[in-house]
């Protein structure tokens, strides 16, 4: 079975993924994706562990999982790490021009929020409770 073709919550125990890591010559390794799986940039994860930093400081996640595809790249969420995401990033190139590259979808499948900028898409789940003065 392809990796690319399952969902990342469909994932059970140890997955060896074909081109990461291994031995290289003089007992090096190599710690690049290959070409061929999209993945996040500097940028993009530093947006994504900020967030995560605050909600686990809040007390609201406990775990998190990175999953590189063909076709997507994956940060999933969990509130506790036995269970399924609550919450997954997702990253997919070729919906750029369309919907958005970026998207959060909830553990139930549904789309809390799509669109073409990182900072918008992770907006719908920083929401933070404000005072508002009168």
């Amino acid at each position: 079975m392809d990796l690319g073709e399952i969902e990342p919550s469909q994932l059970r125990g140890p997955h060896r993924v074909e081109g990461f890591g291994g031995p290289r010559r003089g007992g090096e390794f190599r710690a690049s994706a290959p070409a061929s799986r999209v993945t996040f940039n500097r940028r993009e994860l530093d947006h994504i562990l900020r967030l995560y930093g605050r909600k686990v400081a809040a007390g609201e996640w406990r775990d998190y999982a990175i999953d590189f595809f063909k076709d997507r790249a994956v940060f999933s969420v969990f509130r506790h790490s036995a269970e399924a995401p609550i919450y997954r990033i997702e990253k997919n190139p070729r919906l750029e021009h369309r919907q958005g590259a970026y998207s959060v979808i909830s553990a139930t499948g549904h789309i809390v929020r799509r669109g073409e900028e990182l900072d918008r898409v992770l907006g719908a789940l920083d929401r933070s409770l404000r005072l508002v003065a009168s």
